[in-house]
């Protein structure tokens, strides 16, 4: 039977399924949060920058009125966006007000990116030329020691990270105090960032996985080797796609406002040794033709040091 839970290195036990929020559409996020919740799921991924916190916090309080789960039997995580990379506390304290909550069980650092924390827009502050506006000698490792003092106000249970390559966790781990307990990153068949995976699960880092069906629509769901899978197994291949990470020893982020695939989303199966086979032997064929696909990647312009995205420019403690 697939697992449930795992645990992290700070002893909490985090959901294999989670509940995703990125990219859902204003007036819909609340009644899926809320939906997400009555089917059991245990685990809630916000972020400040999707520009809806208020929206998971309005779901998030018509769950536990309903009685459909309790505050302290959810797992719940909101990122700190790269505006509000030198004023971590601030970024918390108006992420906590717009989800209605005391505490989170997870801060992350959204990426290791500072922007302009005076520009033109709270989020996204732009130049005028139209391109991002990037602090280019910001350090990420200045970030995490604010996030590391975070750990002492009982507003956080634990911290961790996003979007970070094998370089960068090995600039920050350098000169870290407090390992992170996660490390988020877009993950799938056509992305398996083996690199980073093993790297994390050496460090006791968990992995948590974003975009598993590879972006909207769900381009992943016609590959051969995922369809050959869900035949074997008798299942949709979203369920294979979710079911891979698990698999993994990795926390997988289901996402829709549909209360029906909500529903149907929670189902994952256990994938034995020759459907983990078949879907490997896809991902190294596409690695070695230069095949892989990456479909989250902001226009920052910066060298994160992922292999797939060896350009843009360098960082302090970066790549």
């Amino acid at each position: 039977m697939a697992p449930s839970t795992f645990k992290l290195n700070t002893g909490q036990d985090i959901p294999a399924l989670g509940f995703g929020t990125w990219q859902s559409a204003p007036g819909e996020v609340a009644a899926a949060v809320e939906n997400a919740l009555k089917y059991g799921y245990k685990l809630i991924d916000a972020a400040y920058c999707y520009g809806n916190e208020d929206e998971v916090g309005q779901g998030l309080k018509a769950a536990f009125d309903k009685g459909y789960a309790k505050r302290e039997d959810i797992f719940i995580m909101t990122k700190v966006w790269n505006t509000y990379s030198s004023r971590v506390e601030l970024g918390l304290d108006k992420s906590l007000k717009a989800l209605g909550l005391d505490y989170v069980d997870l801060f992350l650092v959204h990426w290791p990116v500072g922007m302009n924390p005076k520009g033109n827009d709270d989020r996204f502050p732009k130049l005028p030329d139209g391109s991002r506006d990037i602090v280019w000698d910001h350090d990420h490792v200045a970030t995490w020691k604010q996030m590391e003092a975070l750990l002492g106000t009982g507003k956080v249970r634990g911290i961790g990270v996003c979007n970070y390559s094998k370089p960068y966790l090995e600039q920050l781990l350098a000169k870290a105090d407090v390992v992170p307990a996660i490390n988020q990153i877009e993950n799938h068949p056509a992305l398996p960032q083996q690199e980073v995976v093993d790297f994390c699960k050496e460090k006791g880092i968990h992995i948590v996985a974003y975009s598993p069906l590879g972006s909207t629509g769900g381009p992943l769901m016609q590959s051969e080797a995922v369809a050959k899978v869900a035949e074997r197994k008798g299942v949709s291949p979203g369920t294979v796609l979710l079911s891979y990470h698990v698999a993994r020893g990795s926390t997988v982020l289901a996402k829709s406002v549909t209360e029906s695939r909500i529903k149907a989303n929670r189902e994952i199966v256990d994938l034995d040794a020759d459907d983990m086979k078949i879907l490997n032997d896809y991902s190294d064929s596409l690695v070695k033709e230069g095949k892989i696909q990456r479909f989250v990647y902001p226009p920052f312009g910066i060298n994160f040091g992922f292999p797939d995205k060896l350009t843009g420019r360098s960082m302090p403690n970066g790549f």
